[in-house]
């Protein structure tokens, strides 16, 4: 084992988003524990699969464990696992307030928790949440409550975290992306979602991918919502 290789841990890796997340820091020759309820394991060696419910404490002290014994370290998270449900705020259920306060919360406190301590010892790290841009500017017609109470807290909590760890060798910083083409969205609808973009056009997997490589490899951003939303965040249109 050796300890020079970088390592990342990424939740939410099956599929989508945190696949790409997974290769992209492969690229960067990066070992990683990838992390989701359903995920498979790899053919690469440098990708360790660790499955289970990242909202559960003891699947992620697995995890973590996994990297440290596995890799020797742990350089970055990306807390990527989480669930959109949109309805009515009268419309949610008791269910749905509990799913997604599990995934998006329970699985962010975890594992950053069990992380952060092997990061001060080293005096490095790097935490990347991925939130929404409908925290800021939400839209007429598509409503979003719980999105904005859960994740609404990571884009603060990225902050606070910033503050708290910035002398200390740790930098914690969010990606905000708008919809996003991914397998969770039905082929009829995508038309329709684009134009909810100012610029016209879904985002890309490789448009979150790319602004999360920018914020590893930016050592002096610290506390920031990087909104990768084709312009939705900046106001109506």
């Amino acid at each position: 084992m050796s300890t020079d290789q970088k390592v990342a841990i990424v939740t939410g890796a099956s599929q989508g988003i945190g696949a790409g997340i997974v290769r992209a820091y492969r690229g960067l020759g990066y070992a990683v524990v990838a992390n989701s309820r359903t995920i498979k394991e790899d053919e690469d060696p440098e990708i360790v699969s660790v499955a289970g419910d990242i909202g559960v404490r003891v699947v992620a002290e697995k995890v973590v464990r996994t990297a440290t014994q596995r890799f020797g370290r742990i350089d970055t998270l990306i807390n990527n696992a989480g669930i959109f449900i949109g309805k009515p705020f009268t419309d949610y259920t008791a269910e749905d307030f509990e799913r997604t306060l599990h995934i998006n919360v329970a699985g962010f406190f975890h594992v950053t928790q069990l992380v952060v301590p092997q990061m001060l010892e080293r005096r490095h790290g790097h935490i990347v949440q991925i939130t929404t841009t409908l925290v800021d500017q939400p839209i007429a017609g598509a409503p979003s409550g719980l999105a904005g109470l859960t994740k609404g807290g990571l884009a603060a909590v990225t902050r606070g975290l910033a503050i708290e760890y910035a002398d200390r060798g740790l930098r914690v910083n969010a990606v905000a992306p708008g919809i996003i083409r991914t397998p969770m969205h039905a082929p009829e609808t995508l038309g329709a979602l684009g134009k909810l973009h100012p610029m016209g056009r879904l985002g890309e997997i490789e448009d979150v991918v790319k602004a999360i490589l920018y914020l590893e490899q930016a050592p002096f951003v610290t506390g920031e919502i990087l909104n990768v939303d084709g312009g939705q965040h900046a106001g109506r249109w």
